[in-house]
Protein backbone atom coordinates (compact mmCIF):
# COMPACT_ATOMS: atom_id res chain seq x y z
CA UNK A 1 0.00 0.00 0.00
CA UNK A 2 2.86 2.61 0.72
CA UNK A 3 4.71 1.95 -2.74
CA UNK A 4 1.37 1.92 -4.43
CA UNK A 5 0.21 5.46 -3.20
CA UNK A 6 3.95 6.73 -2.26
CA UNK A 7 3.58 7.09 1.45
CA UNK A 8 6.83 7.39 3.65
CA UNK A 9 6.17 5.26 6.18
CA UNK A 10 4.22 1.76 6.31
CA UNK A 11 0.44 2.11 6.94
CA UNK A 12 -1.49 0.51 10.35
CA UNK A 13 -3.65 -2.15 10.42
CA UNK A 14 -6.69 -0.20 9.44
CA UNK A 15 -5.83 2.23 6.80
CA UNK A 16 -8.53 4.44 4.40
CA UNK A 17 -7.54 4.91 1.19
CA UNK A 18 -8.99 8.03 -0.88
CA UNK A 19 -10.91 7.29 -3.83
CA UNK A 20 -8.92 10.41 -5.46
CA UNK A 21 -5.88 9.16 -5.18
CA UNK A 22 -6.46 5.88 -5.58
CA UNK A 23 -7.90 6.86 -9.11
CA UNK A 24 -4.44 9.18 -9.92
CA UNK A 25 -2.81 6.58 -8.81
CA UNK A 26 -4.00 3.82 -11.08
CA UNK A 27 -4.28 6.54 -13.62
CA UNK A 28 -0.62 6.92 -13.90
CA UNK A 29 -0.02 3.32 -14.00
CA UNK A 30 -2.32 3.41 -17.10
CA UNK A 31 -5.26 1.32 -15.25
CA UNK A 32 -8.89 2.21 -13.55
CA UNK A 33 -10.27 0.88 -10.35
CA UNK A 34 -13.07 -0.79 -12.48
CA UNK A 35 -10.63 -2.65 -14.33
CA UNK A 36 -8.65 -3.67 -11.20
CA UNK A 37 -12.03 -5.01 -9.12
CA UNK A 38 -13.03 -6.52 -12.12
CA UNK A 39 -9.85 -9.01 -12.54
CA UNK A 40 -9.89 -9.13 -9.03
CA UNK A 41 -13.48 -10.32 -8.21
CA UNK A 42 -14.80 -10.50 -11.88
CA UNK A 43 -17.56 -8.41 -13.73
CA UNK A 44 -19.10 -5.77 -11.63
CA UNK A 45 -22.73 -5.20 -12.20
CA UNK A 46 -24.10 -1.38 -12.66
CA UNK A 47 -26.50 -1.84 -9.85
CA UNK A 48 -28.03 1.53 -10.82
CA UNK A 49 -28.76 0.78 -14.32
CA UNK A 50 -30.87 -2.34 -12.90
CA UNK A 51 -32.62 -0.76 -11.12
CA UNK A 52 -33.72 1.88 -13.47
CA UNK A 53 -33.73 -1.04 -16.03
CA UNK A 54 -36.42 -2.87 -13.40
CA UNK A 55 -38.32 0.38 -12.44
CA UNK A 56 -39.11 0.84 -15.99
CA UNK A 57 -40.13 -2.43 -16.46
CA UNK A 58 -42.47 -2.46 -13.81
CA UNK A 59 -43.84 0.91 -14.93
CA UNK A 60 -44.30 -0.14 -18.29
CA UNK A 61 -46.58 -3.38 -16.81
CA UNK A 62 -48.27 -1.47 -14.67
CA UNK A 63 -49.53 1.34 -17.51
CA UNK A 64 -50.23 -1.86 -19.26
CA UNK A 65 -52.71 -2.79 -16.65
CA UNK A 66 -54.07 0.62 -16.45
CA UNK A 67 -54.85 1.03 -19.82
CA UNK A 68 -56.18 -2.04 -20.66
CA UNK A 69 -59.23 -2.29 -23.36
CA UNK A 70 -60.77 -4.79 -20.56
CA UNK A 71 -60.07 -1.91 -17.45
CA UNK A 72 -61.48 0.73 -19.78
CA UNK A 73 -64.69 -1.00 -21.03
CA UNK A 74 -65.40 -1.76 -17.35
CA UNK A 75 -64.12 1.45 -15.26
CA UNK A 76 -64.57 -0.03 -12.05
CA UNK A 77 -62.05 -2.50 -12.21
CA UNK A 78 -59.24 0.47 -12.26
CA UNK A 79 -59.96 0.07 -8.44
CA UNK A 80 -59.26 -3.69 -8.84
CA UNK A 81 -56.32 -2.85 -10.81
CA UNK A 82 -55.19 -0.51 -8.11
CA UNK A 83 -55.16 -3.35 -5.78
CA UNK A 84 -53.82 -5.37 -7.85
CA UNK A 85 -50.83 -2.54 -8.00
CA UNK A 86 -50.38 -2.53 -4.54
CA UNK A 87 -49.89 -5.85 -4.15
CA UNK A 88 -46.81 -5.66 -6.06
CA UNK A 89 -45.24 -8.11 -8.69
CA UNK A 90 -46.32 -11.97 -8.36
CA UNK A 91 -42.94 -13.80 -7.27
CA UNK A 92 -41.06 -10.36 -8.17
CA UNK A 93 -41.47 -11.22 -11.93
CA UNK A 94 -42.40 -8.94 -14.41
CA UNK A 95 -43.11 -11.40 -16.76
CA UNK A 96 -45.01 -13.70 -14.56
CA UNK A 97 -46.89 -10.90 -13.01
CA UNK A 98 -48.27 -9.97 -17.04
CA UNK A 99 -48.79 -13.62 -18.23
CA UNK A 100 -51.56 -14.29 -14.95
CA UNK A 101 -52.83 -10.83 -15.59
CA UNK A 102 -53.56 -11.44 -18.95
CA UNK A 103 -54.98 -14.80 -18.31
CA UNK A 104 -57.44 -13.15 -15.54
CA UNK A 105 -58.65 -10.36 -18.42
CA UNK A 106 -59.20 -13.00 -20.50
CA UNK A 107 -61.61 -14.48 -18.14
CA UNK A 108 -62.95 -11.73 -17.05
CA UNK A 109 -64.08 -10.80 -20.70
CA UNK A 110 -65.76 -14.16 -21.46
CA UNK A 111 -67.94 -13.15 -18.53
CA UNK A 112 -70.47 -13.90 -18.09
CA UNK A 113 -70.30 -17.39 -19.02
CA UNK A 114 -73.24 -19.58 -20.65
CA UNK A 115 -73.84 -21.40 -17.57
CA UNK A 116 -71.37 -23.63 -18.13
CA UNK A 117 -69.80 -25.60 -14.33
CA UNK A 118 -66.52 -23.85 -13.30
CA UNK A 119 -64.18 -26.79 -14.64
CA UNK A 120 -66.04 -26.36 -18.14
CA UNK A 121 -65.56 -22.72 -18.46
CA UNK A 122 -61.79 -22.57 -16.51
CA UNK A 123 -61.11 -24.84 -19.59
CA UNK A 124 -62.60 -23.10 -22.06
CA UNK A 125 -60.77 -20.05 -21.55
CA UNK A 126 -57.48 -21.17 -20.24
CA UNK A 127 -56.56 -24.46 -21.20
CA UNK A 128 -56.88 -25.85 -17.75
CA UNK A 129 -60.18 -27.30 -15.65
CA UNK A 130 -58.48 -26.56 -12.32
CA UNK A 131 -56.71 -22.95 -13.20
CA UNK A 132 -59.85 -20.89 -11.64
CA UNK A 133 -60.62 -23.63 -8.51
CA UNK A 134 -60.56 -21.80 -4.74
CA UNK A 135 -57.32 -20.91 -3.68
CA UNK A 136 -56.03 -20.62 -6.86
CA UNK A 137 -53.89 -17.24 -7.41
CA UNK A 138 -56.23 -17.53 -10.92
CA UNK A 139 -59.01 -17.55 -9.06
CA UNK A 140 -58.66 -15.49 -6.05
CA UNK A 141 -57.88 -12.60 -8.95
CA UNK A 142 -60.97 -13.05 -11.07
CA UNK A 143 -63.13 -13.36 -7.41
CA UNK A 144 -61.89 -10.08 -6.77
CA UNK A 145 -61.91 -8.18 -9.85
CA UNK A 146 -66.10 -9.54 -9.96
CA UNK A 147 -66.54 -8.46 -6.25
CA UNK A 148 -65.50 -4.92 -7.46
CA UNK A 149 -67.45 -4.85 -10.56
CA UNK A 150 -70.59 -6.17 -8.62
CA UNK A 151 -69.65 -3.42 -5.64
CA UNK A 152 -70.09 -6.82 -3.26
CA UNK A 153 -67.86 -8.53 -0.33
CA UNK A 154 -64.48 -9.89 -1.41
CA UNK A 155 -66.15 -13.80 -0.81
CA UNK A 156 -64.24 -15.68 2.10
CA UNK A 157 -65.98 -19.11 1.75
CA UNK A 158 -67.25 -21.42 -0.39
CA UNK A 159 -70.45 -20.68 -0.39
CA UNK A 160 -69.75 -16.44 -1.20
CA UNK A 161 -67.27 -17.99 -3.85
CA UNK A 162 -69.99 -20.20 -5.50
CA UNK A 163 -72.58 -17.37 -5.30
CA UNK A 164 -70.53 -14.82 -7.13
CA UNK A 165 -69.16 -17.42 -9.71
CA UNK A 166 -73.30 -18.26 -10.30
CA UNK A 167 -73.65 -14.09 -10.76
CA UNK A 168 -71.07 -14.49 -13.49
CA UNK A 169 -72.93 -16.70 -14.83
CA UNK A 170 -70.33 -19.68 -13.88
CA UNK A 171 -72.65 -22.95 -13.27
CA UNK A 172 -76.14 -20.49 -13.50
CA UNK A 173 -79.17 -22.37 -12.52
CA UNK A 174 -81.42 -23.13 -15.51
CA UNK A 175 -84.67 -22.16 -13.95
CA UNK A 176 -84.25 -18.96 -11.77
CA UNK A 177 -82.04 -17.23 -14.10
CA UNK A 178 -84.60 -15.15 -16.55
CA UNK A 179 -84.71 -12.32 -18.94
CA UNK A 180 -88.27 -10.13 -18.52
CA UNK A 181 -89.59 -9.21 -21.87
CA UNK A 182 -92.40 -7.43 -23.55
CA UNK A 183 -93.25 -6.50 -27.15
CA UNK A 184 -90.82 -8.86 -28.45
CA UNK A 185 -91.41 -10.95 -31.49
CA UNK A 186 -88.62 -13.45 -32.40
CA UNK A 187 -87.96 -15.93 -35.49
CA UNK A 188 -86.36 -19.78 -35.20
CA UNK A 189 -87.22 -23.09 -33.68
CA UNK A 190 -87.75 -23.42 -29.98
CA UNK A 191 -90.02 -22.51 -27.31
CA UNK A 192 -89.44 -18.95 -26.26
CA UNK A 193 -90.26 -17.89 -30.16
CA UNK A 194 -93.71 -19.19 -29.81
CA UNK A 195 -93.88 -17.54 -25.86
CA UNK A 196 -92.99 -14.13 -26.79
CA UNK A 197 -95.40 -14.12 -29.71
CA UNK A 198 -98.50 -15.42 -27.34
CA UNK A 199 -97.21 -12.57 -24.88
CA UNK A 200 -97.03 -10.04 -27.26
CA UNK A 201 -100.21 -10.74 -29.30
CA UNK A 202 -102.05 -10.56 -25.69
CA UNK A 203 -100.19 -7.29 -24.38
CA UNK A 204 -98.21 -9.01 -22.03
CA UNK A 205 -94.57 -8.96 -20.21
CA UNK A 206 -93.33 -12.89 -20.32
CA UNK A 207 -90.10 -14.01 -18.66
CA UNK A 208 -88.01 -16.68 -20.56
CA UNK A 209 -85.56 -19.02 -18.43
CA UNK A 210 -82.11 -19.97 -19.32
CA UNK A 211 -83.45 -23.56 -20.14
CA UNK A 212 -86.08 -21.89 -22.41
CA UNK A 213 -83.65 -20.23 -24.10
CA UNK A 214 -80.50 -22.69 -24.70
CA UNK A 215 -83.39 -25.00 -26.36
CA UNK A 216 -84.31 -22.06 -28.76
CA UNK A 217 -82.25 -21.07 -32.24
CA UNK A 218 -83.18 -17.85 -32.99
CA UNK A 219 -83.02 -16.94 -36.38
CA UNK A 220 -84.54 -13.48 -36.45
CA UNK A 221 -84.74 -10.90 -34.11
CA UNK A 222 -86.31 -6.82 -34.39
CA UNK A 223 -83.89 -4.29 -35.59
CA UNK A 224 -84.02 -2.40 -32.87
CA UNK A 225 -84.62 -3.35 -29.28
CA UNK A 226 -84.75 -1.25 -25.65
CA UNK A 227 -83.51 -2.44 -22.73
CA UNK A 228 -84.26 -1.08 -19.06
CA UNK A 229 -82.60 -1.78 -15.78
CA UNK A 230 -85.98 -1.69 -13.58
CA UNK A 231 -89.61 -3.73 -14.31
CA UNK A 232 -91.42 -0.46 -13.87
CA UNK A 233 -90.84 0.39 -17.23
CA UNK A 234 -91.89 -2.69 -18.68
CA UNK A 235 -94.95 -2.41 -16.50
CA UNK A 236 -95.82 1.02 -17.97
CA UNK A 237 -94.73 0.47 -21.09
CA UNK A 238 -97.17 -2.42 -21.12
CA UNK A 239 -99.97 0.12 -19.75
CA UNK A 240 -99.08 2.94 -22.31
CA UNK A 241 -98.92 0.53 -25.97
CA UNK A 242 -100.50 -3.17 -24.88
CA UNK A 243 -100.34 -5.20 -28.20
CA UNK A 244 -98.17 -2.53 -29.86
CA UNK A 245 -95.85 -1.98 -27.10
CA UNK A 246 -92.20 -1.93 -29.11
CA UNK A 247 -89.43 -4.69 -28.27
CA UNK A 248 -87.85 -3.87 -24.16
CA UNK A 249 -85.66 -6.03 -22.15
CA UNK A 250 -85.25 -5.58 -19.03
CA UNK A 251 -81.79 -7.05 -16.45
CA UNK A 252 -83.60 -6.22 -13.43
CA UNK A 253 -80.52 -5.02 -11.71
CA UNK A 254 -77.47 -6.48 -12.69
CA UNK A 255 -78.04 -9.01 -15.88
CA UNK A 256 -77.98 -12.70 -15.44
CA UNK A 257 -76.96 -15.23 -18.24
CA UNK A 258 -80.07 -15.19 -19.19
CA UNK A 259 -80.30 -11.93 -20.01
CA UNK A 260 -77.32 -11.66 -21.33
CA UNK A 261 -77.87 -15.00 -22.92
CA UNK A 262 -80.86 -13.33 -25.31
CA UNK A 263 -79.20 -9.91 -25.40
CA UNK A 264 -76.03 -11.52 -27.12
CA UNK A 265 -78.12 -13.74 -29.42
CA UNK A 266 -80.20 -10.80 -30.91
CA UNK A 267 -77.22 -8.27 -31.48
CA UNK A 268 -75.98 -11.72 -33.69
CA UNK A 269 -78.94 -11.36 -35.65
CA UNK A 270 -78.06 -7.82 -36.13
CA UNK A 271 -80.37 -5.98 -33.48
CA UNK A 272 -79.28 -2.64 -32.22
CA UNK A 273 -79.77 -2.59 -28.68
CA UNK A 274 -80.59 0.72 -26.74
CA UNK A 275 -79.97 0.60 -22.80
CA UNK A 276 -80.93 3.17 -19.92
CA UNK A 277 -80.74 2.70 -16.14
CA UNK A 278 -80.33 4.70 -13.36
CA UNK A 279 -78.12 7.27 -12.45
CA UNK A 280 -76.32 6.43 -9.64
CA UNK A 281 -73.10 5.30 -9.02
CA UNK A 282 -74.46 1.25 -9.25
CA UNK A 283 -76.70 2.11 -12.48
CA UNK A 284 -73.46 3.43 -13.75
CA UNK A 285 -71.63 0.08 -13.83
CA UNK A 286 -74.64 -1.74 -14.95
CA UNK A 287 -75.37 0.25 -17.75
CA UNK A 288 -70.99 -0.01 -18.54
CA UNK A 289 -71.21 -3.87 -17.75
CA UNK A 290 -74.60 -4.29 -20.30
CA UNK A 291 -72.40 -2.33 -23.23
CA UNK A 292 -69.33 -4.27 -22.66
CA UNK A 293 -71.48 -7.39 -22.66
CA UNK A 294 -73.59 -7.17 -25.07
CA UNK A 295 -73.01 -4.20 -27.65
CA UNK A 296 -75.68 -2.16 -26.13
CA UNK A 297 -75.46 1.70 -26.82
CA UNK A 298 -76.56 3.92 -24.16
CA UNK A 299 -80.01 5.64 -24.40
CA UNK A 300 -80.67 8.92 -22.61
CA UNK A 301 -77.89 8.39 -20.38
CA UNK A 302 -75.99 11.44 -21.15
CA UNK A 303 -74.93 14.52 -18.57
CA UNK A 304 -77.54 16.24 -20.44
CA UNK A 305 -80.00 13.36 -19.87
CA UNK A 306 -78.90 13.50 -16.10
CA UNK A 307 -79.39 17.32 -15.90
CA UNK A 308 -82.71 17.59 -17.28
CA UNK A 309 -83.49 14.20 -14.45
CA UNK A 310 -82.87 16.56 -11.58
CA UNK A 311 -85.43 17.41 -9.80
CA UNK A 312 -83.93 20.73 -7.53
CA UNK A 313 -85.66 21.09 -4.01
CA UNK A 314 -87.11 17.21 -4.90
CA UNK A 315 -85.61 14.53 -2.07
CA UNK A 316 -83.45 12.16 -3.79
CA UNK A 317 -81.47 9.14 -3.08
CA UNK A 318 -78.22 9.98 -2.75
CA UNK A 319 -75.49 8.00 -6.04
CA UNK A 320 -73.83 5.80 -3.36
CA UNK A 321 -69.96 5.17 -4.95
CA UNK A 322 -69.50 6.35 -8.56
CA UNK A 323 -67.73 5.30 -11.50
CA UNK A 324 -66.79 6.60 -14.82
CA UNK A 325 -69.32 6.26 -17.61
CA UNK A 326 -67.03 4.93 -20.28
CA UNK A 327 -69.60 6.77 -23.05
CA UNK A 328 -69.78 10.13 -21.23
CA UNK A 329 -66.48 11.13 -19.68
CA UNK A 330 -68.13 14.08 -17.80
CA UNK A 331 -71.22 12.43 -16.35
CA UNK A 332 -69.74 11.17 -13.22
CA UNK A 333 -68.40 14.14 -12.46
CA UNK A 334 -71.46 16.08 -12.97
CA UNK A 335 -73.27 13.44 -10.68
CA UNK A 336 -71.18 13.75 -7.69
CA UNK A 337 -71.32 17.55 -8.18
CA UNK A 338 -75.03 16.92 -7.66
CA UNK A 339 -75.19 14.59 -5.28
CA UNK A 340 -77.91 13.39 -6.43
CA UNK A 341 -79.50 9.86 -8.10
CA UNK A 342 -81.76 9.64 -10.99
CA UNK A 343 -83.72 6.79 -10.99
CA UNK A 344 -85.46 5.39 -14.04
CA UNK A 345 -89.16 5.58 -13.39
CA UNK A 346 -88.48 9.24 -12.52
CA UNK A 347 -87.91 10.10 -16.16
CA UNK A 348 -90.03 7.28 -17.29
CA UNK A 349 -91.98 9.67 -19.60
CA UNK A 350 -89.07 10.61 -22.07
CA UNK A 351 -88.57 7.14 -22.42
CA UNK A 352 -91.96 5.97 -23.28
CA UNK A 353 -92.26 9.35 -25.63
CA UNK A 354 -89.35 7.67 -27.20
CA UNK A 355 -91.28 4.05 -27.32
CA UNK A 356 -94.54 5.82 -28.70
CA UNK A 357 -92.34 7.26 -31.92
CA UNK A 358 -91.65 4.37 -32.66
CA UNK A 359 -94.49 2.38 -32.22
CA UNK A 360 -95.96 5.09 -34.33
CA UNK A 361 -93.63 4.58 -37.17
CA UNK A 362 -94.41 1.35 -37.44
CA UNK A 363 -91.03 -0.53 -38.12
CA UNK A 364 -88.10 -0.69 -36.28
CA UNK A 365 -86.35 2.11 -37.42
CA UNK A 366 -85.33 5.15 -35.71
CA UNK A 367 -83.48 8.41 -35.01
CA UNK A 368 -80.28 8.83 -33.07
CA UNK A 369 -78.03 6.55 -30.66
CA UNK A 370 -79.37 8.64 -27.34
CA UNK A 371 -82.98 9.24 -28.62
CA UNK A 372 -84.26 6.24 -30.64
Amino acid sequence: MADLLGLDRTPDEHYTVSMTALKTVLAEAGTDISTVVTALVGPIADRAAERARAEARRAELWDWLDTHPEIRRQPTLSSWAAQVRRAGLINGSVDRTREILSTVLSVLARLPAEGQPLPTFASEVTGDPHALDDGTRLGNLVLRALATIFDAPVPDTAYERRVLWERAGVAADELSSVALTAGLRLGGRGVVCDLVRCCTEAGHAVTLTLAQLRATELHAAPKRVWVVENPSIIAMALREFGTTCPPIVCTSGWPNTAVVLLLRGMTALGTRLHYHGDFDGEGLRIAAYVMEKTGARPWRMTTGDYLRGLRPGAQAPAPGRVTEAPWDPDLAGTILAHDQAVVEESVATDLLADLARHAASGNTSGHSTDEP
